[in-house]
């Protein structure tokens, strides 16, 4: 099997780590094969690839798209390193409001499969990274765009920053989550 499938303390969130293939020659693994996904319980449709790049001390999010545009994302750093989050904001779910958060970075090569009903974000540990991510279910709507607050001490996220971040404009501007449409 190429992939080991971890389930989180949040189980609908998994933690994938391929199988790499190294030799002096560089390396080969398997980022996507819809059998094996399959197999683990992630059966979804992609849509989209998006490939991000920020600098350090950057948090993006935490993002979401409002039903029914929802999408999952299978998030990986291909350069670099992050601190990747999701939030739980099904409003029925035991874990509502719960978060889990993981190193993805360029040596370790996992991924992180976050399903609809979830807000995603992540901060830049490293001087630059990348990530590439697969959306599921639905295209970008921007009508459906919409986030919380990366600092809301509701959802009280452990951000490995000692000072404050670097947001976008939109990203300073989003709400708590109990202000949220969700």
């Amino acid at each position: 099997m190429p992939f080991e499938f971890l389930k989180t303390e949040i189980p609908e969130v998994v933690l994938v780590k391929p199988k790499v293939f190294k030799d002096d020659r560089g390396f080969f693994m398997e980022t996507y094969k819809k059998s094996e996904f399959e197999r683990a319980g992630i059966t979804t449709n992609f849509v989209q690839d998006n490939h991000s790049k920020s600098t350090k001390y950057v948090l993006r999010g935490l993002h979401f798209q409002k039903e029914p545009f929802g999408q999952g994302k299978l998030v990986r750093c291909i350069r670099g390193k992050i601190f990747d989050v999701a939030v739980d904001i099904r409003k029925e779910s035991p874990t509502f409001k719960r978060w889990v958060g993981f190193e993805l970075t360029e040596e370790n090569k996992q991924m992180l499969w976050i399903p609809r009903g979830f807000a995603h974000g992540f901060l830049t540990l490293s001087d630059e990274a990348e990530i590439i991510y697969k959306v599921s279910d639905n295209e970008y709507s921007p009508k459906s765009d919409a986030g919380i607050i990366w600092n809301d001490p509701e959802i009280n996220i452990n951000w490995p920053i000692d000072r404050e971040p670097i947001l976008s404009g939109k990203d300073k501007l989003l709400p708590k989550l109990v202000e949220c449409e969700v």
